[in-house]
This record gives structure tokens, sequence and C-alpha cells, in this order.
């Protein structure tokens, strides 16, 4: 049996530790669940190992908003107090607050 335990939680506000991007958890997989043509298109010296929890991000950086893909080992969280702009966030989540966004649904 898998037995893995997620970092970040969803509605909280995380940053990639190498690319400049932040964005919000809106989703988490115990360990790595893409396709392998997404996992081969990683430069091998930087792919993260598969056995690890994966986050679904609302992302954004200076010139998009979008969805990613990303491994625990390559997220911190951001503690900057500034919320996300993502537009999507409104059909997920409450407003900002305390540095991350309420749920808008209740998990099963």
């Amino acid at each position: 049996m898998l037995k893995t335990r997620a970092k970040y939680h969803l509605g909280q506000v995380v940053r990639h530790r190498k690319h400049p991007f932040r964005g919000v958890v809106f989703d988490v997989d115990p360990e790595f669940s893409n396709t392998e043509e997404w996992y081969s298109s990683i430069p091998e010296e930087s792919r993260p190992i598969k056995d690890q929890p994966f986050y679904h991000l609302l992302a954004e950086n200076d010139q998009s908003y979008y969805v990613a893909y990303v491994s625990e080992q390559n997220l911190i969280a951001d503690y900057s107090g500034e919320p996300v702009e993502h537009p999507d966030i409104p059909d997920m989540f409450g407003p900002f607050e305390d540095g991350q966004y309420p749920l808008h649904f209740q998990l099963n």
C-alpha cells in the first residue's frame, strides 16, 4: 500500500523552486499520474522522481495564466501574502484570506 503525505494543501499558495511562477493548489496526486510523454519531455537531468506527491496548480507568471503539474520537490510555500490572479480561482475557491484560498465545496 502506498503511503505518502502531501506537504501542501488545497487552496495553499506555492511557488516553483526553479522557475518564475506561483499558483494555488487545486488537486494532489499521491504519486506521478501524468503521461509518459509529458514526463519524457522534461530534460533527464531535471526529471523529478515519480514516487512523491504531484500538485495541480492554477498558476501564473508575468505573462500568462495556466494549469501546472509540479512535483513536491520543486515547490516551496509562498509567504508573500499576495493573492494569485488566475481567472479560474473564483470557480473553486472563496476570497483570499490569511495567505490561502478556502474551498467553495465539500470534499467527499
